[in-house]
């Protein structure tokens, strides 16, 4: 189990507190030093490196920027200094090169650099209040998702999908272990399950819930696929509190979903999946729990994420102990009948149907 010692001697515990205090200054030196090139050259030139003016010429810089962005590479542990020129390290390798470290620094960057500003605000308030920085007038992210300036979408959108998109395959079969003929796709974003199901099983139909703005960008990309007569939606703003799902599905699908909501929002969902169940529908919740990770540095990542929910996305959700999650299903009168632990990257997928 993570997070149960303390591991640190008094020495290390300081150097780690410069390096959260100096945390800004890392990050945006890091992200100068892999989208200005210094990376990239240093990685094409291997393990003889390159001197200063090497350097310089190669990425386009005056001679000041490229040697104080370097330095700042050698202080952050990404370049190291072998005879008298620059040298990628492992780490300046894994920020040039590395898909997760990429889709996580633009997501960071993009999505949440200005609006953390804000985060003691919307830990007071209770609400985003860093949300202002990207739409002033939207209460939540995904009111704003459709409206938001096309690089911080598609920032937002690659960090969502890189995690989900690399689980779709592995659950397919659970899902379709049984007949299914309808699914319903709750929080369906932009489609992409619904298309992964269409692909997989030529006779499913599947219903898009979400958001009517969200709807539209699934609708397109349902359409340039050819599955628009499999592929139906149902607008909803599911925490209306009249707001019902549609019934008559076997099985209900939320991935990535119910961590957008507090825990009495996801009881109330939940309550809301429940009436439309039959003894036979199986609910399928595929989640990111921090307790269920089997690296720290994976737990890490799930807990700092927490914190874009809290000052960007609601407010009031956050990436969740599993235990929190059975709660919420427990209150809605359903029960679990199987969890499934390292589904892709990170995710569990937990079965759930009606209580007997």
């Amino acid at each position: 189990m993570h997070f149960t010692r303390d591991t640190r001697n008094a020495l290390e515990a300081k150097q780690e507190a410069q390096r959260i205090a100096f945390a800004p200054f890392v990050f945006q030196a890091a992200r100068a030093l892999r989208d200005m090139g210094v990376l990239a050259a240093l990685d094409a030139a291997g393990d003889a490196g390159l001197r200063l003016p090497e350097l310089q010429a190669q990425v386009g810089l005056s001679r000041y920027a490229t040697r104080v962005l370097a330095e700042a590479g050698l202080g952050i542990g990404a370049l190291i200094v072998r005879d008298d020129g620059f040298s990628l390290t492992k780490l300046g390798w894994y920020l040039q090169n590395d898909a997760m470290t990429r889709v996580n620094m633009d997501f960071s960057h993009d999505v949440n650099y200005q609006g953390l500003f804000y985060l003691q605000d919307s830990l007071r308030e209770g609400r985003p209040a860093g949300l202002k920085t990207l739409n002033p007038f939207a209460n939540t992210f995904y009111e704003a998702l459709s409206t938001l300036p096309e690089h911080v979408r598609e920032s937002w959108l690659g960090f969502d999908h890189f995690y989900s998109d690399n689980s779709f395959q592995t659950v397919l079969p659970h899902i379709f272990s049984e007949a299914v003929g309808r699914v319903l796709d709750v929080g369906a974003n932009t489609g992409k399950w619904a298309l992964a199901c269409a692909e997989y099983n030529p006779n499913v139909e599947v219903t898009l819930c979400d958001l009517p703005g969200q709807l539209v960008l699934a609708r397109v990309k349902i359409a340039q696929r050819g599955f628009t007569a499999r592929v139906h939606d149902h607008p909803i703003n599911i925490l209306q509190p009249d707001a019902a799902l549609p019934g008559g599905h076997d099985v209900i699908w939320m991935s990535q979903f119910l961590d957008c909501f507090s825990e009495q929002e996801i009881v109330m969902i939940l309550r809301k999946a429940a009436a439309v169940m039959t003894a036979g529908t199986r609910l399928f919740i595929m989640e990111t729990y921090w307790d269920r990770q089997r690296f720290e540095n994976a737990a890490f990542c799930l807990q700092q994420t927490s914190l874009y929910f809290t000052c960007m996305a609601n407010g009031n959700s956050q990436m969740y102990h599993s235990q929190v999650l059975r709660d919420c299903i427990a209150q809605a009168g359903l029960v679990i009948i199987e969890e499934i632990d390292g589904v892709g990257i990170s995710h569990t997928l937990t079965k759930v149907m009606k209580a007997a």
